[in-house]
């Protein structure tokens, strides 16, 4: 039987019996990330080269600060940490920082800073750190030895979402909520899945930096325009928020940069739900999506690597695969090379029939195509031992597909909704 992972965000009902054990977790696992901070820079400095996960476990394993956390947690606080340096260090943005140190500046009433310290940072419990009483709505968190009190672990009485039961608990992350200023359970569990398969279509995926999603069904064609992520990158990385000083990035760029990417986390939510639900209506049982992997390897120029910086194709890819696999619909991810230089009608090839960004003119057959809708086809027809064309190609979904446009309030509507909703 298949199985799915989700988390499911719970609220602590004795958060004053347990929210000053979290507090000393939270700033433990800030102090560890600081030490491995200082040892990678120290490391950096001497050799050129920055330690990966196993030789940060290896060198702190004996540390005080190490013993801050359950064995598991301090893990997983190291492989944050790489996994930090390795996303800066793959980015083509100059704009980018190194990852620092986890420290909170407070000031007095004339701006200037009266002190500094390690602010609540999210901490991790695996499996072999917790154990669960379903029965009774507890989760018994272990502490690390620095605190030890006299009980080897933390007792949280949870509250679960409506409808929601926790049961095969992979997972439990404490997450300090500065809103609501309590500390709050994200929970992981893996749910077994059995759903039936909505039909026996086919649709194809392509994705794009400036429209993140196309999407070609048998008898029609989607395109979801990437302008609310765009507006939002240029809001929030205006030249009021980019403020930086000798200690880290100012509170308003910290909140600038944590606003668009929770934004950014939203839209690519949405969007990947919208898709797939889309598909449910189309009866589609198998969707491939094409696979960009390997082009952001080419240098595309400054401002071509800047975009391909900023494309999260890869979690848009594991957002459809896990959404869909949900709902009883087989996910296959092909190679999408090739797919944009081919005419998805007759089949030919030519690199010169993309007019335009978004206007494909085949030759050949004289047809003529939205561009990305045409990849999206070819791609559908990947797995097709006959690749019949969407139909009415000459003028009908492959020329002028559906534009499906992002509200924050209302999600993804057709981009007439709004007209027709205002008629009479």
């Amino acid at each position: 039987m298949a199985t799915t992972r989700r988390t499911h965000v719970c609220r602590i009902q004795n958060h004053s019996q347990v929210a000053d054990a979290l507090d000393r977790h939270g700033w433990s696992a800030s102090k560890l990330w600081n030490v491995a901070l200082y040892h990678a820079r120290e490391v950096w400095d001497e050799t050129g080269e920055i330690p990966d996960e196993g030789d940060l476990k290896d060198e702190l394993k004996t540390h005080s600060k190490y013993d801050g956390l359950h064995s598991q947690s301090s893990q997983k606080v190291l492989e944050e940490l790489s996994e930090a340096f390795s996303s800066w260090y793959g980015s083509d943005d100059n704009r980018d920082n190194p990852p620092g140190y986890r420290k909170e500046n407070y000031y007095d009433e004339d701006g200037n800073r009266v002190h500094e310290a390690h602010p609540r940072s999210t901490v991790t419990w695996k499996q072999n750190g917790i154990r669960h009483d379903d029965k009774h709505g507890r989760l018994r968190l272990s502490k690390g030895s620095n605190h030890k009190d006299g009980r080897d672990f933390i007792l949280c009485e949870y509250e679960a979402p409506p409808e929601v039961e926790l049961e095969d608990v992979q997972q439990v992350r404490a997450v300090w909520s500065s809103g609501k200023r309590r500390w709050e359970l994200h929970v992981v569990c893996e749910h077994d899945i059995a759903p039936e398969s909505p039909g026996e279509k086919v649709a194809g995926v392509d994705l794009g930096i400036c429209n993140p999603a196309v999407v070609a069904f048998p008898d029609d064609a989607l395109l979801y325009p990437g302008n609310r992520l765009r507006e939002d990158k240029h809001y929030f990385q205006r030249e009021e928020y980019q403020t930086e000083g000798v200690h880290g990035p100012s509170q308003k760029a910290q909140w600038a940069r944590e606003k668009l990417s929770r934004r950014k986390d939203h839209f690519l939510h949405a969007l990947s739900k919208d898709i797939v639900e889309r598909c449910v209506e189309h009866d589609v049982g198998t969707l491939v999506v094409g696979d960009p992997s390997g082009v952001d390897d080419d240098d595309w120029g400054r401002h071509g690597n800047k975009r391909l910086d900023n494309w999260a194709y890869k979690r848009v890819m594991n957002l459809l695969d896990y959404k869909a696999r949900e709902r009883g619909i087989e996910v296959e991810m092909r190679d999408e090379r090739g797919t944009s230089s081919k005419c998805s009608v007759c089949g030919d090839e030519d690199d010169e029939s993309r007019v335009e960004r978004g206007l494909w003119k085949c030759d050949r057959c004289g047809v003529v195509i939205h561009g990305d809708v045409n990849g999206a086809d070819n791609i559908r027809q990947e797995t097709l031992t006959m690749t019949p064309p969407l139909g009415d190609s000459g003028n009908g979904c492959l020329a002028q597909p559906r534009v499906i446009h992002f509200d924050r309030t209302r999600g993804f509507q057709p981009r007439d909704s709004r007209t027709d909703a205002a008629k009479p």
